[in-house]
């Protein structure tokens, strides 16, 4: 069995704005910097294996929380919004032409104008997950975050989510194999003197 510790990105300009990003390369702002600064991976989880997505806003937070490099992979991207992506999703949702939706009435199959589903996000996560050896770090985004916890709690974006997704906590899942298993509740960050 293999632990694997999720943690979301800090904040940019646009998570700030309510704006979708979704593959954009939307870096973390200076205030972020500062507020990820005064943090540290706790052990066990600062000596287990780092990595992120290869967007700069992940790599970046796993820098400054780890002190080191992270491992990259794409399967770690955030979901594609498509055309929603630099939207603010008030705006879409306060649009009844938009065919924007709450993630409660996603499905697994939902799909933004020329984006990915859930679906689609999962099938090229799952293949990352089977890579693992031992336990491990992602630094990644709230859309990944979602479909691994999803899928570890057997929810189907129908209804409200069993989980909520906060900054600077490490969402453990237990991976044995296909099996999924979540930790009850997250594992706060390590609080530490800012330099």
């Amino acid at each position: 069995m293999i632990r694997l510790a999720l943690l979301r990105h800090g904040h940019t300009a646009w998570n700030r704005a309510g704006q979708i990003q979704g593959r954009s390369d939307i870096p973390l702002d200076d205030m972020a910097r500062t507020e990820l600064a005064g943090f540290a991976l706790p052990a066990p989880w600062d000596a287990a294996e780092l990595w992120s997505s290869p967007l700069s806003r992940a790599v970046e937070t796993a820098k400054v929380v780890a002190g080191r490099a992270p491992l990259t992979d794409p399967a770690l991207t955030e979901m594609f919004w498509g055309d929603w992506e630099g939207q603010k999703g008030l705006e879409l949702k306060a649009d009844p032409d938009s065919g924007f939706r709450d993630i409660e009435h996603w499905g697994w199959d939902y799909r933004p104008p020329g984006g990915e589903t859930p679906a689609e996000v999962w099938a090229r996560i799952r293949p990352w997950l089977a890579t693992l050896q031992r336990d491990t770090v992602a630094v990644c985004h709230i859309g990944i975050m979602r479909m691994i916890l999803a899928q570890a709690y057997h929810w189907d974006f129908d209804g409200p989510a069993p989980f909520r997704i906060k900054r600077n906590r490490l969402f453990v899942i237990e991976v044995a194999g296909e099996t999924l298993t979540p930790w009850p509740e997250p594992v706060r960050l390590t609080k530490i003197a800012a330099p």
